[in-house]
Parts: C-alpha cells; structure tokens; sequence
C-alpha cells in the first residue's frame, strides 16, 4: 500500500489521488488530508469524492468521515455505469468532476454522473469555462465526453444539477508548448433572471470587450454571449478567452454582493491578461488540471509560471509510478509527461 502525506496539500491532492488509485488500482493510505488548510481533513465536497470514486472503483475505505485527516483506499478496477453524488450546498461540481474524467481511460463502458451543489463557486473552475474552455481541448486529444446543466447552482445554497457523460477514451499526447498567435478571443457571461432588470449580463459583457479591444491581444472578439438563469439563489459569473493557434487560456470572476458588473468583468479580464502575457499555452488553472493527461498520455504544456501547486501535484503523480516534470529553461516553465 502507498503511504502518502497530505500535509503540503489541500483538496485537489487528495481527489488527485484518488483518481490515481482508481486509474492504477493501486491502494493507499494518506494521513493529513488537506493539512496545509486552516480547518485540515475531510470536508463535505472531499468526502463526496471519495464516496463517488469508491462507488466507481468498488472500493474498500476507512475514513470516510467529515473532518477525518487519515484515509485508506482500497480500490478495484473502474466500471461503468450511471452514479449519483450529491455534494450539499455550493460544494464545487466541477472539481468533483475533475476526479473522475481521467477514469475515462480506464474504462469498459461509458459511465455517467450527475451531481448536485455549486456549479460556478469560489475556489473552483465555473461551469462555463469547463464547457467551453476545457473540455474542448481535451477532446482534441482524445477523451471522449459531455456535461448537460440542468440547473446552475450558486453560493451559498448551491442547487446546481449537472451530469457528467464519459465513454472509454484513449488520449493522445498533449502538444502545447508554443501556443501560436492569438486567433479569437469569446465572452460568456451570466446572470440569475433576479439581475436581469439591472442588464447584470450585458454590463459584464460590455465591460469585457471593451478592455480586451483596448488591450494588447490584438485579437477580435467573435463570440460575445449573454444569458439569464434560474437558480436558488442570485449569482453572476463572466467568462473570458482567447484561443491561439495551438492553446486557450481562460479566466473567470463570480459576482457578489455589492460588487458592479464592472468590477466582475475587470476581474476576469485581468486574470486573463496576466496569464497572456507569460506567453503560456494555456492558463494557470488549467496547468494544473492536465497533469493527469500528460501522466496518462505524456506530452508537454508551456505554462504560465510555477507554483507549489503544480509542483506538489506533479510529486504525487510520481509517487504513483507516472513521469511527470517540469522543465525550466529562463522563464519558460514546462511541464513534460512521459509514457
């Protein structure tokens, strides 16, 4: 059994690891779940993950608790099939998704998931950009899957309803090391139909376009989107884009309270621009998020810059036998999976 220490890590280390053991079936024991965290164990997004893989994978567990900060994981091989989690108030969808995509390659028959909680929550990517940003590239390399929203679902209540749609997939390898020129840049942005008198939607989208055109990208907006949603309770998220040649990086702000429209899209705008600049393939975010395919079918990202983030997730996928690097030559960080 693999011994791991979760102290230098929060959330996506342990759900990393679990789909690490589902993709290996390899079993292991991770004392100090999320022990870098100011309240450290499980919490119930985290348990949600562990309930889910384990049901995927017909797993043996001890630990499954709230608050518990020792797990063991005993996992067999992942079957497909249709799975229900739901994750309680605004617990985030997508990272509970983000643990069980790359099972895809292990799989014999398609599988789905539908799961309740917060679809664009803090801390997390929003809906939006998972649909539209990532998921489009990973099916350029292979992975063969669909979200359908029922419902978004924001913070606090959550509420959300998304499924999740997976068919066994074999990835290609991953070639974002130079991403090329910009060629479009998109705006998405939402709003819940309470904002709808006050044009939340247009005024973040207006805002948006306005400082990528005066912005350095020198790229043209072709897709510029607004809509309204139902949901439980009043949220707005605006997202931005910029595909180049050979890469996208994405960024996205969530409204709050007292929080102008404007200030939503300057948010994400900016984040966007930050990541632009490094000259990266794609963005921090998502950096992180493509280990798992460079450990599954190797390749190389240029990435915006690293952090103890990337670094520490890249150590786990180690730790379960895959060669995942980073290579830094000036300011030019990689990371490069081998097979």
């Amino acid at each position: 059994m693999l011994e791991l220490d979760g102290s230098d890590g929060g959330g996506q280390l342990f759900r990393s690891a679990l789909t690490l053991s589902a993709l290996t079936t390899t079993a292991f024991e991770m004392e100090n779940v999320r022990g870098s965290r100011p309240e450290p164990g499980l919490k119930p997004q985290h348990l949600t993950a562990l309930q889910t893989v384990a049901a995927i994978t017909n797993a043996s567990v001890e630990g499954a608790e709230v608050g518990e900060s020792i797990i063991t994981f005993e996992p067999a091989e992942p079957t497909g099939g249709h799975y229900e989690a739901s994750i309680g108030t605004a617990g985030s969808v997508t990272l509970l998704f983000d643990a069980v995509i790359p099972i895809a390659s292990a799989l014999d028959r398609p599988l789905s998931l539908t799961a309740t909680g917060g679809t664009s929550v803090a801390w997390s990517p929003s809906m939006p950009w998972y649909r539209r940003g990532k998921l489009p590239l990973l099916r350029e390399v292979g992975l063969q899957a669909a979200i359908d929203v029922e419902q978004p679902g924001f913070y606090p209540p959550g509420g959300g309803k998304a499924t999740l749609s997976l068919a066994p997939s074999t990835p290609s390898p991953l070639h974002l090391r130079d991403r090329g020129q910009p060629e479009r840049a998109r705006i998405h942005s939402t709003a819940t139909t309470d904002l709808e008198d006050s044009d939340v939607a247009e005024r973040q989208a207006k805002q948006a376009r306005q400082r990528l055109e005066a912005s350095s990208t020198d790229v043209e907006v072709t897709d510029r989107t607004t809509r309204y949603v139902t949901a439980d309770s009043t949220g707005t998220v605006a997202l931005v884009g910029l595909e180049y040649e050979n890469g996208v990086i994405g960024a996205d702000a969530l409204g709050e309270p007292g929080k102008p429209a404007e200030d939503v899209a300057d948010e994400a705008v900016d984040a966007l621009l930050a990541d632009h600049e490094t000259g990266a393939a794609v963005d921090e975010h998502l950096a992180d998020q493509l280990i798992p395919w460079l450990a599954i079918a190797g390749g190389e990202v240029r990435i915006p810059r690293t952090t103890d983030h990337v670094e520490t997730h890249a150590a786990l996928f180690d730790a379960f036998g895959f060669d995942v690097r980073i290579e830094q030559t000036e300011d030019e960080p990689v990371l490069v999976g081998e097979t």
